[in-house]
């Protein structure tokens, strides 16, 4: 075949291609900002969005079962472990007597009373885990930081002078 005996120009099968690859690359386009959305716009780098919503969702199931006043599983869920109470001496550094102490409607040492309602409103990751700020009660001040720690699923306190800034 010499290339004046080329095949003649398939018109069709090139709309069909073009067709064919804007779509998939339409459709990439979607799926990325669809992940970044239910992530919840996190400003990161999109290898760690799945650390945002995980973290986020394991927080918000934690501060919903303190609202219930359902410490022990509540507890469950900061340790990740929802069967802890068959070795209550594995997390010995936060038992659960003290975790009643800093949880507990009331406890003198919970600064948020109550704990009625909950907002997260900043995530960002912190070296290794992610600090999830959080409004309780309504306040506009003075935000919970938690740490959700991705490669143990665990909560903790966020290290003593760390916090996000949250605006003016």
């Amino acid at each position: 075949m010499t290339l004046l005996d080329a095949p003649k120009f398939d018109e069709v099968r090139d709309r069909r291609r073009r067709v064919i690859l804007y779509g998939a690359g339409g459709l990439l386009l979607v799926l990325f900002v669809g992940w970044w959305l239910v992530a919840g716009r996190p400003v990161d780098w999109p290898w760690n969005w799945n650390n945002h919503l995980i973290g986020r969702t394991e927080v918000n199931r934690f501060l919903v079962a303190v609202e219930k006043n359902d410490l022990s599983a509540a507890y469950g869920i900061w340790v990740h472990d929802k069967n802890w109470q068959q070795h209550p001496t594995q997390d010995a550094s936060y038992p659960f007597s003290r975790f009643q102490q800093d949880w507990s409607a009331t406890s003198p040492d919970n600064d948020y009373g109550a704990i009625q309602s909950h907002k997260i409103v900043a995530a960002r990751m912190y070296g290794n885990v992610l600090l999830v700020a959080v409004l309780i009660n309504g306040r506009k001040s003075k935000a919970l930081d938690l740490d959700y720690d991705p490669k143990a699923h665990t909560l903790s306190f966020s290290p003593p002078g760390v916090e996000l800034y949250l605006g003016p």
